[in-house]
């Protein structure tokens, strides 16, 4: 029987994921160039650190309001409107040139609008979706799209070093949220008995961690993130040192690499284990670092561009791994405890770690690009080795309730 394309949903879904990821961009990518233009490059760890705080708060506690309480599609609404609100006043912050700590507060309270939004979208797409295997890579490309979007109207704006970006973003956010009005509401089943406040919160997400292989999983993907957070607030610096302006379009060379991995997805699921996508993934990881070690122009490109490809098979692949592995009534709070703990977390970790690792290679001379690229690529490779080493795998369409038994 011919194969019936529901076209409808799938460009409904193709759109959210495609302006959220322009939301994003416009407020991410630029964030470092714009603070240094600004004389804040002082609070540059930090700020990037507050979207690791935040999701040790809100994307477990949205997470389970999104699977118990409410429909997704209203929690991301109201979250959109408010990221934008925040990201207007953290902006007009930086350009006034407020207190610095003042500004940080700004940036922290965006962050913590903001820091749920993806894993609530996330789970708005997986949910209408019947093989999310075949079904998910092409769809999440779209939003890695709008990202390269975003980034493209930043630099067309010129605005690489100005609070522009920000108020482009928050014009994105309130796009984001008009739209949501056309997508179903899809109501969470009702409760049975009365919630402890541990579930409230989403902590019994944390039961998960039980299983071995998920748990492997969601450490992997934690040590990941800490050497990634180094991507974005410290390629830029380094690529404008080497001659390269509009360093925000020059970074979506790493989305573009991404889209075509995730329309590879669906053959890749079928052919390979997930061992060796993950494994793949990492490997790109420490290859793209040990580029960008060579402290030259095209190499550090190059090392941009394989950054889609880490990016998608690894975490992509995570997110497809609990959508699949997991039980439906779980599956947000699922989505939502990888965002603790990638950008939670693994981002804390990096931010902050690698500022040390940044700071420790400066000196009134300059930045030894090649010791702190190398020092990455070194920590990535460990994060392969234990993965490696520690994952067992199963099935490949196995279904597994959470805390079941390795």
């Amino acid at each position: 029987m011919q194969r019936v394309v529901r076209w409808t949903p799938f460009l409904e879904l193709v759109a959210l994921f495609f302006l959220h990821g322009a939301a994003l961009a416009m407020w991410f990518v630029p964030l470092s160039t714009v603070l240094d233009a600004h004389g804040l490059g002082p609070i540059k760890p930090y700020a990037f650190a507050t979207s690791a705080l935040a999701a040790f708060v809100s994307p477990l506690i949205f997470g389970a309001v999104a699977d118990r309480h409410a429909s997704p599609v209203r929690v991301l609404r109201w979250l959109a409107v408010a990221t934008a609100a925040a990201m207007a006043l953290a902006a007009t912050s930086i350009h006034l040139r407020w207190n610095p700590w003042l500004v940080l507060a700004l940036i922290q309270l965006h962050a913590l609008c903001s820091s749920p939004t993806w894993s609530i979208s996330s789970t708005i797409v997986l949910a209408r979706l019947k093989d999310s295997r075949r079904e998910f890579g092409p769809i999440r490309a779209m939003a890695t799209l709008g990202w390269m979007a975003g980034c493209w109207l930043v630099s067309a704006l010129n605005a690489d070093t100005s609070a522009v970006a920000g108020y482009g973003g928050a014009i994105m956010w309130l796009v984001v949220a008009g739209y949501t009005r056309y997508l179903p509401i899809m109501e969470p089943p009702p409760s049975s008995r009365p919630l402890t406040l541990r579930e409230r919160l989403g902590l019994d997400a944390l039961t998960l961690l039980k299983h071995h292989d998920h748990r492997v999983v969601f450490i992997m993907v934690t040590l990941f993130a800490v050497p990634i957070a180094a991507f974005y607030p410290y390629t830029p610096p380094h690529l404008r040192m080497l001659g390269l302006d509009r360093t925000t379009a020059w970074m979506t060379l790493g989305q573009v690499t991404e889209v075509l991995m995730m329309f590879l997805l669906a053959r890749l699921f079928t052919n390979w284990r997930l061992k060796w996508i993950f494994g793949a993934g990492l490997g790109f990881g420490v290859l793209r670092y040990a580029l960008c070690a060579l402290d030259a122009k095209w190499w550090i490109l190059a090392g941009v561009t394989l950054h889609g490809c880490s990016f998608t098979l690894v975490m992509i692949t995570a997110q497809i791994y609990l959508d699949s592995r997991v039980e439906s009534g779980w599956r947000a709070r699922a989505q939502a405890l990888m965002t603790l703990l990638t950008s939670g977390l693994g981002n804390l970790a990096g931010y902050l770690g690698n500022g040390w690792w940044f700071a420790f290679n400066t000196t009134a001379a300059g930045t030894n690009w090649r010791l702190f690229w190398a020092g990455l690529a070194a920590a990535m490779a460990v994060v392969l080795a234990y993965f490696l080493s520690a994952y067992r795998g199963r099935g490949a369409t196995r279904r597994l309730s959470a805390g079941a038994g390795s």
